[in-house]
């Protein structure tokens, strides 16, 4: 743990006045639309919005530090983070360590190949196949679980990032990738006639933030109350609409343009009708 706090990178994010409480909010930043570090090294994303416009609304400030995915638990259990907002599925063996929100976000598995395989669910996953996932994932679980454990002896390789993973993918390195449906649905629209999802596979996760085990600081309340004024104002709804679906470089555009409202002006509702706008200005 010494090691992964020596090479945290850090961007703090002035969200309250001075001398406010703040809250060390850790992601893995290379999993578009939830997170991810745009051309310009700014930090954006659905999980991170959201984690600013609550603490806008909640009067908090939030440090956000980028951290591989399977050192967040980790780092929280160890003190040195407090929220992990990452794309976590909540499963019974996490809340054994840790406290989740309510649901923010639902999804299933995909199966990803390049567009020039030939392959399809069933021959992408046959004994042989060399399997990418992000180490720590429910899609790595899920390739452990159903196919190796029982008897299908699939190549699992296991990459630091899924952006890896997409990358030996393209270079014919690796046969497919399992992981989420809307990372999987951005990484086609990313890489236009290359890649293709040929299954979903039906594993009917929900995501949560999560804090420690007890809550001591007593944050997931501020996120319930923050979850649900950006619903009842439309807020959340229209980042929905500016995250997913739409190229990451109109989303990037827009995010510059917007979030002087969210930092400065500290309108979140605000924040959101100007960033659907401007990506649907960006957008095809």
């Amino acid at each position: 743990m010494r090691r992964i706090w020596a090479i945290l990178a850090a961007v703090s994010l002035g969200l309250a006045g001075l001398g406010a409480e703040k809250f060390i909010v850790a992601s893995d930043l290379a999993w578009p639309p939830f997170e991810w570090v745009s051309a310009k090294g700014q930090y954006l994303g659905f999980d991170l919005d959201v984690m600013r416009m609550i603490a806008v609304l909640e009067g908090y400030e939030i440090e956000i530090l980028n951290l591989a995915f399977d050192s967040i638990i980790p780092a929280v259990l160890a003190g040195m983070v407090d929220i992990g907002a990452s794309g976590f599925t909540i499963t019974a063996e996490r809340a054994q360590v840790v406290d989740f929100s309510s649901p923010y976000w639902a999804s299933d598995q995909t199966v990803l190949v390049r567009a020039d395989s030939g392959l399809n669910i069933i021959t992408a996953l046959l004994p042989g196949r060399r399997v990418g996932a992000q180490r720590g994932t429910t899609g790595a679980l899920w390739v452990e679980e159903n196919l190796l454990a029982k008897g299908v002896a699939v190549q699992l390789i296991l990459y630091e990032t899924y952006p890896e993973a997409i990358m030996d993918l393209l270079a014919g390195r690796i046969d497919a990738v399992i992981q989420d449906q809307a990372p999987s649905e951005q990484a086609v629209r990313q890489y236009p006639g290359k890649l293709l999802i040929v299954g979903i596979i039906k594993t009917y996760e929900e995501f949560g933030f999560l804090v420690a085990k007890g809550d001591p600081k007593r944050i997931l309340p501020r996120i319930e109350r923050g979850m649900r004024k950006l619903k009842e104002t439309g807020a959340w709804d229209n980042l929905v609409a500016a995250y997913f679906g739409n190229p990451l470089d109109a989303i990037e555009a827009a995010w510059e343009a917007c979030i002087p409202i969210l930092t400065v002006e500290k309108d979140p509702v605000r924040y959101a009708a100007c960033l659907a706008a401007k990506v649907r200005e960006r957008s095809p």
